[in-house]
């Protein structure tokens, strides 16, 4: 098979992956905080034979391993508020909110780089706001809690992206993965006694079915998902790729429906909110090619 034609395959394969993600995050009985434990614990164990053991970390200045360690506290968070969005309201609305990332990265990235700000960004940027209304607008009460953390995890997650970005030349991939997810790990350790304090009676052990929805999103949606996409990054372009990947809420809300019928949940105003925020998601790229 052509190299480019595989790559794409296999990239599109990993969004779709990526999109299992909100699906089982429903699926599966955890609390985000105690799910988010359980994922990247078993993807830094499934990184640490992809490390060789920790040998490739001993070219990589403590300094530095510090930063990746602080940015793997700041995935730890997003995480957490993301599969909290999912039990607070639904997949559907969590992977809504995510889709927002185009417009804060518009806001933050000039912010944290000093870069000029760009006015399509920006009128991007503000066709979401009329989108997430009508979102917000066509839910229940008690789904607001939801969209208030899948908005926080946008957030987070633009925010870790673009301290990646800045560091992402200095040392492996894998490595860099594996220091994050296992400080995201450790992290999450430390404010157990505190969590546990507060949530008397939590369930922390998985059960029946949980663990094999645990090893797939670990194993499958978490580290295939990253090398798959890092394979095919090797044969196709920054645009296509950055197309492909804002197929990931398309994706899960499309599983979300059909796995876990949340279409019947939502109200024709959210779909219609949706169809906006991805005009901006989908819009982006195109404009960005055109004027630079």
């Amino acid at each position: 098979m052509n190299p480019t034609k595989r790559a794409f395959l296999e990239l599109h394969f990993a969004v779709l992956l990526y999109g299992f993600t909100a699906i089982l995050g429903d699926l599966i009985t955890l609390p985000a905080t105690v799910l988010v434990w359980w994922r990247v614990l078993l993807t830094s164990i499934s990184l640490f034979f992809l490390i060789r053991f920790g040998q490739s970390l001993k070219n990589i200045p403590r300094s530095l391993i510090l930063q990746y360690m602080g940015i793997g506290v700041v995935v730890a968070i997003h995480w957490i508020t993301f599969f909290g969005s999912i039990k607070y309201a639904n997949a559907s609305i969590a992977l809504v909110c995510l889709a927002t990332g185009s417009f804060f990265t518009s806001i933050l990235e000039p912010l944290m780089t000093k870069a000029k700000f760009k006015w399509y960004e920006i009128a991007l940027g503000a066709l979401v706001v009329p989108g997430m209304a009508l979102i917000v607008q066509s839910l229940e009460v008690s789904m607001l809690a939801g969209v208030w953390l899948g908005l926080l995890s946008s957030i987070l997650a633009v925010l870790f992206s673009i301290l990646n970005k800045q560091r992402i030349d200095k040392a492996d991939p894998y490595s860099i993965t594996f220091l994050e997810m296992s400080s995201a790990w450790l992290f999450i350790c430390l404010i157990f006694p505190f969590y546990f304090s507060q949530n008397e009676g939590l369930q922390f052990m998985p059960i029946g079915m949980d663990w094999f929805y645990l090893l797939f999103l670990a194993l499958a949606c978490t580290t295939l998902a990253y090398v798959l996409n890092l394979r095919a990054l090797k044969h196709v372009s920054a645009f296509a790729a950055n197309l492909t990947i804002n197929m990931e809420p398309v994706y899960g809300i499309i599983l979300a429906a059909i796995l876990l019928q949340e279409n019947k949940e939502l109200a024709p105003d959210f779909y219609i909110g949706v169809l906006i925020i991805m005009a901006a998601v989908f819009g982006y790229p195109f404009l960005k090619s055109k004027f630079e």
